[in-house]
Protein backbone atom coordinates (compact mmCIF):
# COMPACT_ATOMS: atom_id res chain seq x y z
CA UNK A 1 0.00 0.00 0.00
CA UNK A 2 1.29 3.57 -0.97
CA UNK A 3 -0.97 6.38 0.47
CA UNK A 4 -0.03 10.29 0.08
CA UNK A 5 -0.13 12.25 3.16
CA UNK A 6 -3.01 14.08 3.40
CA UNK A 7 -2.59 18.19 4.04
CA UNK A 8 -2.29 18.22 7.54
CA UNK A 9 -0.19 15.34 8.19
CA UNK A 10 1.98 16.53 5.42
CA UNK A 11 2.34 20.03 7.04
CA UNK A 12 3.24 17.78 10.51
CA UNK A 13 5.99 16.06 8.55
CA UNK A 14 7.50 19.64 7.96
CA UNK A 15 10.46 17.36 5.85
CA UNK A 16 12.82 14.57 6.00
CA UNK A 17 15.49 16.27 8.24
CA UNK A 18 13.02 18.27 10.45
CA UNK A 19 11.95 15.62 13.67
CA UNK A 20 8.61 16.44 14.97
CA UNK A 21 7.90 14.03 17.72
CA UNK A 22 5.04 13.97 20.33
CA UNK A 23 6.02 12.13 23.71
CA UNK A 24 3.16 10.96 25.76
CA UNK A 25 4.59 9.68 29.44
CA UNK A 26 2.94 7.05 32.18
CA UNK A 27 4.92 6.59 35.96
CA UNK A 28 3.95 3.37 36.73
CA UNK A 29 4.36 1.88 40.19
CA UNK A 30 4.86 -1.90 40.68
CA UNK A 31 6.24 -5.03 38.38
CA UNK A 32 6.70 -5.22 34.34
CA UNK A 33 6.65 -7.70 32.91
CA UNK A 34 9.69 -7.26 29.67
CA UNK A 35 7.81 -10.07 27.87
CA UNK A 36 5.18 -8.85 28.13
CA UNK A 37 5.67 -5.45 27.14
CA UNK A 38 7.24 -6.68 24.12
CA UNK A 39 4.29 -8.46 23.24
CA UNK A 40 1.53 -5.65 23.73
CA UNK A 41 3.68 -3.63 21.45
CA UNK A 42 3.69 -6.39 18.98
CA UNK A 43 -0.45 -6.23 19.17
CA UNK A 44 -0.25 -3.07 19.02
CA UNK A 45 1.55 -2.27 15.87
CA UNK A 46 -0.51 -5.71 14.18
CA UNK A 47 -3.55 -3.11 15.04
CA UNK A 48 -2.45 -0.09 13.55
CA UNK A 49 -1.84 -0.30 9.56
CA UNK A 50 0.51 3.61 10.20
CA UNK A 51 2.56 1.13 12.75
CA UNK A 52 3.55 -1.29 9.54
CA UNK A 53 4.81 1.64 7.86
CA UNK A 54 6.92 4.04 7.04
CA UNK A 55 7.60 7.60 4.86
CA UNK A 56 9.46 7.70 1.83
CA UNK A 57 9.88 11.53 1.15
CA UNK A 58 12.49 10.76 -1.49
CA UNK A 59 10.62 12.57 -3.96
CA UNK A 60 8.47 16.22 -3.94
CA UNK A 61 5.49 14.36 -2.30
CA UNK A 62 5.91 12.57 0.41
CA UNK A 63 3.81 8.69 0.73
CA UNK A 64 3.54 6.47 3.73
CA UNK A 65 4.75 2.99 2.19
CA UNK A 66 3.34 -0.37 4.05
CA UNK A 67 6.68 -2.47 4.75
CA UNK A 68 5.91 -6.17 5.04
CA UNK A 69 8.83 -7.11 6.49
CA UNK A 70 8.92 -4.07 9.66
CA UNK A 71 10.52 -4.48 12.55
CA UNK A 72 9.07 -4.44 15.65
CA UNK A 73 8.70 -1.32 18.05
CA UNK A 74 12.03 -0.59 19.43
CA UNK A 75 12.13 -0.08 23.25
CA UNK A 76 15.05 1.59 24.54
CA UNK A 77 15.89 0.82 28.62
CA UNK A 78 17.70 3.48 30.31
CA UNK A 79 18.22 4.03 34.55
CA UNK A 80 15.30 6.04 36.21
CA UNK A 81 17.05 7.96 38.71
CA UNK A 82 15.00 10.51 39.80
CA UNK A 83 11.43 11.86 38.68
CA UNK A 84 12.47 14.87 36.21
CA UNK A 85 14.17 12.14 34.49
CA UNK A 86 11.13 11.76 32.42
CA UNK A 87 11.40 14.81 30.82
CA UNK A 88 15.61 14.95 30.07
CA UNK A 89 14.46 11.65 28.19
CA UNK A 90 11.60 13.13 26.49
CA UNK A 91 13.96 15.89 25.30
CA UNK A 92 16.71 13.58 23.86
CA UNK A 93 13.56 12.06 21.57
CA UNK A 94 12.17 15.62 20.47
CA UNK A 95 15.06 15.69 17.90
CA UNK A 96 15.35 12.01 16.90
CA UNK A 97 14.15 11.20 13.51
CA UNK A 98 12.39 8.37 12.57
CA UNK A 99 14.17 8.03 9.47
CA UNK A 100 15.54 4.02 9.73
CA UNK A 101 13.67 2.55 6.67
CA UNK A 102 12.77 -1.03 8.56
CA UNK A 103 11.84 0.29 11.73
CA UNK A 104 8.41 1.50 12.57
CA UNK A 105 7.22 4.99 13.17
CA UNK A 106 7.04 4.42 16.72
CA UNK A 107 9.22 3.79 19.45
CA UNK A 108 8.70 3.28 23.75
CA UNK A 109 11.56 4.60 25.83
CA UNK A 110 11.51 2.86 29.33
CA UNK A 111 12.84 4.40 32.51
CA UNK A 112 13.35 2.02 35.05
CA UNK A 113 13.72 1.91 38.69
CA UNK A 114 13.84 -0.36 41.08
CA UNK A 115 9.85 0.11 41.97
CA UNK A 116 8.69 2.58 39.94
CA UNK A 117 9.08 2.89 36.04
CA UNK A 118 8.06 5.63 33.43
CA UNK A 119 7.52 4.75 29.81
CA UNK A 120 7.58 7.53 26.90
CA UNK A 121 5.86 6.74 23.74
CA UNK A 122 7.71 8.62 20.94
CA UNK A 123 5.34 9.02 17.70
CA UNK A 124 6.17 11.58 14.98
CA UNK A 125 3.31 14.23 14.82
CA UNK A 126 2.40 13.53 11.26
CA UNK A 127 0.55 10.42 12.75
CA UNK A 128 -0.76 10.84 15.99
CA UNK A 129 -2.89 13.95 17.99
CA UNK A 130 -3.84 13.43 21.86
CA UNK A 131 -6.53 10.97 21.20
CA UNK A 132 -4.20 8.56 19.11
CA UNK A 133 -1.39 9.08 21.83
CA UNK A 134 -3.65 8.27 25.05
CA UNK A 135 -5.23 4.83 23.10
CA UNK A 136 -1.99 3.82 22.76
CA UNK A 137 -1.16 4.12 25.93
CA UNK A 138 -4.48 2.45 27.07
CA UNK A 139 -3.72 -0.34 24.84
CA UNK A 140 0.17 -0.79 26.21
CA UNK A 141 -1.38 -0.64 30.05
CA UNK A 142 -4.13 -2.90 29.25
CA UNK A 143 -1.96 -5.66 27.11
CA UNK A 144 0.91 -5.52 29.33
CA UNK A 145 -1.71 -6.83 32.12
CA UNK A 146 -3.58 -8.82 29.97
CA UNK A 147 -1.24 -10.52 27.70
CA UNK A 148 -3.85 -12.87 26.02
CA UNK A 149 -5.99 -10.41 24.88
CA UNK A 150 -6.08 -9.37 21.21
CA UNK A 151 -6.57 -6.60 19.59
CA UNK A 152 -8.93 -5.83 16.27
CA UNK A 153 -7.28 -4.86 13.16
CA UNK A 154 -8.59 -1.96 11.25
CA UNK A 155 -7.66 -0.99 7.36
CA UNK A 156 -5.84 2.17 6.61
CA UNK A 157 -7.80 5.03 4.23
CA UNK A 158 -6.61 5.60 0.97
CA UNK A 159 -7.52 9.05 0.43
CA UNK A 160 -9.16 12.02 2.05
CA UNK A 161 -12.47 10.78 -0.25
CA UNK A 162 -12.65 7.35 1.93
CA UNK A 163 -13.31 9.45 4.87
CA UNK A 164 -16.68 11.38 3.71
CA UNK A 165 -19.94 10.07 4.35
CA UNK A 166 -21.43 8.00 1.35
CA UNK A 167 -23.75 11.00 0.56
CA UNK A 168 -20.74 13.30 0.26
CA UNK A 169 -19.56 14.81 -3.33
CA UNK A 170 -17.83 17.55 -4.49
CA UNK A 171 -19.44 19.52 -7.70
CA UNK A 172 -18.48 21.22 -10.13
CA UNK A 173 -18.78 24.54 -8.35
CA UNK A 174 -17.23 23.20 -5.35
CA UNK A 175 -13.91 21.82 -7.52
CA UNK A 176 -13.88 25.77 -9.22
CA UNK A 177 -13.65 26.97 -6.38
CA UNK A 178 -11.00 24.61 -4.56
CA UNK A 179 -8.74 25.40 -7.53
CA UNK A 180 -9.27 29.33 -6.85
CA UNK A 181 -8.75 28.92 -3.36
CA UNK A 182 -5.22 26.91 -3.97
CA UNK A 183 -4.40 29.65 -7.00
CA UNK A 184 -5.29 32.44 -4.30
CA UNK A 185 -3.29 30.78 -1.35
CA UNK A 186 -0.02 30.14 -3.96
CA UNK A 187 -0.37 34.24 -4.45
CA UNK A 188 -0.71 35.14 -0.73
CA UNK A 189 2.48 32.64 0.03
CA UNK A 190 4.15 34.46 -3.10
CA UNK A 191 4.18 37.98 -0.77
CA UNK A 192 4.79 36.48 2.25
CA UNK A 193 8.69 36.17 3.92
CA UNK A 194 9.09 32.47 4.02
CA UNK A 195 12.08 30.00 5.38
CA UNK A 196 13.01 26.86 5.13
CA UNK A 197 16.03 27.31 7.53
CA UNK A 198 15.46 25.06 10.45
CA UNK A 199 14.73 27.07 14.05
CA UNK A 200 17.66 26.32 16.30
CA UNK A 201 16.90 23.41 18.86
CA UNK A 202 16.43 25.22 21.94
CA UNK A 203 12.96 24.14 22.76
CA UNK A 204 12.31 23.79 26.52
CA UNK A 205 8.63 22.52 28.23
CA UNK A 206 7.66 23.29 31.75
CA UNK A 207 5.68 20.88 33.44
CA UNK A 208 3.20 21.35 36.89
CA UNK A 209 0.54 19.25 38.74
CA UNK A 210 -2.51 21.34 40.58
CA UNK A 211 -3.40 19.26 43.56
CA UNK A 212 -6.23 17.01 43.16
CA UNK A 213 -7.95 19.01 45.52
CA UNK A 214 -8.03 22.23 43.64
CA UNK A 215 -8.81 20.70 40.59
CA UNK A 216 -11.82 19.81 41.72
CA UNK A 217 -12.60 23.21 43.16
CA UNK A 218 -12.01 24.61 39.57
CA UNK A 219 -14.30 22.23 38.10
CA UNK A 220 -16.98 23.30 40.81
CA UNK A 221 -16.49 26.73 40.44
CA UNK A 222 -16.36 26.81 36.33
CA UNK A 223 -19.51 24.67 36.60
CA UNK A 224 -21.33 27.23 39.28
CA UNK A 225 -20.20 30.23 36.31
CA UNK A 226 -21.24 28.36 33.28
CA UNK A 227 -18.02 27.92 31.48
CA UNK A 228 -15.65 25.41 31.08
CA UNK A 229 -11.91 24.56 33.04
CA UNK A 230 -10.71 25.28 29.42
CA UNK A 231 -12.31 28.48 28.75
CA UNK A 232 -10.42 29.46 32.39
CA UNK A 233 -7.46 28.16 31.18
CA UNK A 234 -7.39 30.20 28.45
CA UNK A 235 -8.50 33.41 30.03
CA UNK A 236 -6.05 32.87 32.21
CA UNK A 237 -3.20 32.26 30.12
CA UNK A 238 -3.98 35.13 27.90
CA UNK A 239 -4.34 37.51 30.73
CA UNK A 240 -0.99 36.34 31.71
CA UNK A 241 0.52 36.36 28.39
CA UNK A 242 -0.64 40.45 28.96
CA UNK A 243 0.20 40.87 32.24
CA UNK A 244 4.49 39.54 31.29
CA UNK A 245 4.80 41.14 27.56
CA UNK A 246 2.31 43.58 27.64
CA UNK A 247 1.26 45.14 24.42
CA UNK A 248 3.40 42.56 22.75
CA UNK A 249 0.99 39.92 23.63
CA UNK A 250 -2.27 39.64 21.09
CA UNK A 251 -4.84 38.29 23.83
CA UNK A 252 -5.80 34.66 20.96
CA UNK A 253 -5.33 31.44 21.72
CA UNK A 254 -5.51 28.67 18.95
CA UNK A 255 -7.46 25.37 20.05
CA UNK A 256 -7.21 22.38 18.03
CA UNK A 257 -10.51 20.21 18.21
CA UNK A 258 -10.94 16.44 17.91
CA UNK A 259 -11.78 15.62 14.53
CA UNK A 260 -14.16 12.43 15.76
CA UNK A 261 -16.71 14.42 16.85
CA UNK A 262 -17.48 14.82 13.16
CA UNK A 263 -15.79 12.57 10.64
CA UNK A 264 -17.69 9.03 11.52
CA UNK A 265 -14.79 6.90 9.49
CA UNK A 266 -12.40 7.95 12.06
CA UNK A 267 -12.89 5.96 15.02
CA UNK A 268 -11.84 6.82 19.17
CA UNK A 269 -9.22 4.51 18.60
CA UNK A 270 -8.01 5.25 15.00
CA UNK A 271 -4.74 6.80 14.65
CA UNK A 272 -5.00 10.03 12.84
CA UNK A 273 -3.17 13.53 13.01
CA UNK A 274 -4.85 16.33 11.78
CA UNK A 275 -7.44 18.22 14.15
CA UNK A 276 -9.28 21.41 12.77
CA UNK A 277 -8.49 24.67 15.11
CA UNK A 278 -10.94 27.52 16.62
CA UNK A 279 -8.93 30.58 17.24
CA UNK A 280 -10.76 32.86 20.37
CA UNK A 281 -10.39 36.35 21.73
CA UNK A 282 -9.94 37.39 24.92
CA UNK A 283 -12.65 39.96 25.36
CA UNK A 284 -10.71 43.39 25.64
CA UNK A 285 -13.80 45.34 27.30
CA UNK A 286 -15.29 42.53 29.68
CA UNK A 287 -13.37 42.74 33.25
CA UNK A 288 -14.61 40.21 35.16
CA UNK A 289 -12.53 36.98 34.56
CA UNK A 290 -15.57 34.25 34.76
CA UNK A 291 -17.43 37.22 32.15
CA UNK A 292 -14.83 36.30 29.80
CA UNK A 293 -14.40 32.45 30.68
CA UNK A 294 -18.45 32.17 29.89
CA UNK A 295 -18.29 34.10 26.67
CA UNK A 296 -14.88 32.70 25.31
CA UNK A 297 -16.85 29.21 26.21
CA UNK A 298 -19.87 30.16 24.30
CA UNK A 299 -17.54 31.18 21.07
CA UNK A 300 -16.18 28.35 21.19
CA UNK A 301 -19.04 25.94 21.08
CA UNK A 302 -20.37 28.65 18.25
CA UNK A 303 -17.37 27.72 15.93
CA UNK A 304 -17.34 24.10 16.82
CA UNK A 305 -21.22 23.81 16.01
CA UNK A 306 -19.93 25.94 12.42
CA UNK A 307 -16.96 23.69 11.46
CA UNK A 308 -17.99 21.87 8.26
CA UNK A 309 -15.06 19.49 8.54
CA UNK A 310 -15.82 17.38 5.25
CA UNK A 311 -15.71 21.04 3.41
CA UNK A 312 -12.36 21.41 5.20
CA UNK A 313 -10.95 17.69 4.49
CA UNK A 314 -11.48 17.99 0.72
CA UNK A 315 -10.38 21.72 -0.09
CA UNK A 316 -7.00 21.25 2.05
CA UNK A 317 -6.47 18.52 -0.74
CA UNK A 318 -6.24 21.33 -3.43
CA UNK A 319 -3.43 22.90 -1.23
CA UNK A 320 -0.83 20.41 -1.61
CA UNK A 321 1.25 22.51 -4.09
CA UNK A 322 1.54 25.65 -1.71
CA UNK A 323 2.55 23.08 1.01
CA UNK A 324 6.34 23.70 1.27
CA UNK A 325 5.34 27.90 1.28
CA UNK A 326 2.95 26.69 4.18
CA UNK A 327 5.91 25.14 6.31
CA UNK A 328 8.20 28.13 5.31
CA UNK A 329 5.86 30.56 6.59
CA UNK A 330 4.80 29.09 9.69
CA UNK A 331 9.39 29.02 10.03
CA UNK A 332 8.70 32.53 9.76
CA UNK A 333 5.86 34.05 10.87
CA UNK A 334 5.23 34.88 14.48
CA UNK A 335 1.60 34.86 14.30
CA UNK A 336 -1.38 36.33 16.13
CA UNK A 337 -1.66 34.24 18.88
CA UNK A 338 -0.45 33.89 22.08
CA UNK A 339 -0.46 29.98 22.59
CA UNK A 340 -2.07 26.94 20.81
CA UNK A 341 -3.83 25.37 24.07
CA UNK A 342 -4.96 21.68 23.52
CA UNK A 343 -6.94 20.38 26.13
CA UNK A 344 -7.08 16.34 26.34
CA UNK A 345 -9.89 16.51 29.14
CA UNK A 346 -10.39 13.88 31.69
CA UNK A 347 -8.05 10.81 29.70
CA UNK A 348 -9.90 7.54 30.16
CA UNK A 349 -7.57 5.28 30.92
CA UNK A 350 -7.56 2.82 34.05
CA UNK A 351 -5.37 3.19 37.06
CA UNK A 352 -5.23 -0.07 38.82
CA UNK A 353 -4.18 -3.15 36.96
CA UNK A 354 -2.73 -6.61 38.27
CA UNK A 355 1.22 -6.12 39.11
CA UNK A 356 0.73 -2.40 38.52
CA UNK A 357 -0.80 1.03 38.84
CA UNK A 358 -0.19 4.23 37.20
CA UNK A 359 0.70 7.32 39.39
CA UNK A 360 0.77 9.56 37.17
CA UNK A 361 0.75 10.47 33.50
CA UNK A 362 2.33 13.54 31.80
CA UNK A 363 0.79 15.85 29.37
CA UNK A 364 2.56 14.84 25.73
CA UNK A 365 5.46 17.14 25.22
CA UNK A 366 6.38 18.19 21.46
CA UNK A 367 8.99 20.38 19.90
CA UNK A 368 7.42 22.29 17.29
CA UNK A 369 10.14 23.67 14.22
CA UNK A 370 8.04 26.79 13.95
CA UNK A 371 8.59 30.61 14.78
CA UNK A 372 5.48 31.02 17.28
CA UNK A 373 5.93 27.49 19.40
CA UNK A 374 4.35 28.68 22.28
CA UNK A 375 1.96 25.25 23.23
CA UNK A 376 0.08 24.45 26.27
CA UNK A 377 -1.04 20.97 26.81
CA UNK A 378 -3.41 19.86 29.57
CA UNK A 379 -5.33 17.05 30.68
CA UNK A 380 -6.81 15.21 33.72
CA UNK A 381 -6.02 12.12 35.79
CA UNK A 382 -6.50 10.59 39.56
CA UNK A 383 -8.00 13.86 39.91
CA UNK A 384 -5.07 15.88 38.82
CA UNK A 385 -4.73 19.19 36.48
CA UNK A 386 -1.07 18.93 34.26
CA UNK A 387 0.41 20.97 32.26
CA UNK A 388 3.27 20.84 29.79
CA UNK A 389 4.22 24.07 29.00
CA UNK A 390 6.55 23.95 25.01
CA UNK A 391 8.23 27.25 23.77
CA UNK A 392 11.36 27.77 22.17
CA UNK A 393 14.34 29.97 23.71
CA UNK A 394 14.62 31.83 20.39
CA UNK A 395 11.01 32.85 21.12
CA UNK A 396 9.56 33.20 24.20
CA UNK A 397 12.62 33.22 26.75
CA UNK A 398 12.21 30.47 29.29
CA UNK A 399 12.00 32.63 32.34
CA UNK A 400 9.27 34.53 30.42
CA UNK A 401 7.36 31.45 30.58
CA UNK A 402 7.63 30.98 34.03
CA UNK A 403 6.42 33.36 34.48
CA UNK A 404 3.51 33.72 32.39
CA UNK A 405 2.75 29.82 33.84
CA UNK A 406 3.00 31.44 38.14
CA UNK A 407 1.11 34.57 36.81
CA UNK A 408 -1.83 32.19 35.03
CA UNK A 409 -2.20 30.19 38.09
CA UNK A 410 -2.19 33.38 40.54
CA UNK A 411 -5.06 34.57 38.29
CA UNK A 412 -6.94 31.19 38.61
CA UNK A 413 -6.24 31.62 42.36
CA UNK A 414 -7.62 34.72 42.90
CA UNK A 415 -10.55 33.69 41.00
CA UNK A 416 -11.43 30.86 43.18
CA UNK A 417 -12.99 30.94 46.91
CA UNK A 418 -10.15 30.26 49.35
CA UNK A 419 -8.09 27.96 46.58
CA UNK A 420 -5.22 26.48 48.40
CA UNK A 421 -1.53 26.61 47.33
CA UNK A 422 -1.28 24.10 44.56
Amino acid sequence: MKRRLILGERIMHVDAKTPLNCVFGAKISGTISKENLHRALQKIQQKHPLLQMNIDATGKTPYFVHHENISKIPVRITDRLTDEDWLIQSKTEWYKLFDNQNEPLARLVWLKGETKSDFLLVLPHCICDGTTILNLMRELMTLIDNPQQNLAPYPSFLSVNDLMPEDFSISRLGHFKGKIFAALGRLFFFFKATSNNQVDRNNYAVHWKISAENTKKLLQKCKEENTTVHAAICVAFMEAFKHVQGTKAHGKVICPVDIRRFVEAIKQDTMFAFAPIAELKLDPIENSFWAKAQLLKNDLDAKIAEMKVYDLLSMSEYFHSSVNKMIGFLRTTKGTHDITLSNMGLLNIPKDYQDFSIETIYSPTVAFPWKNANTLVCSTFNGQLDFSFMSNESFLREFEAWQIKDRAMELIKENLNELANA
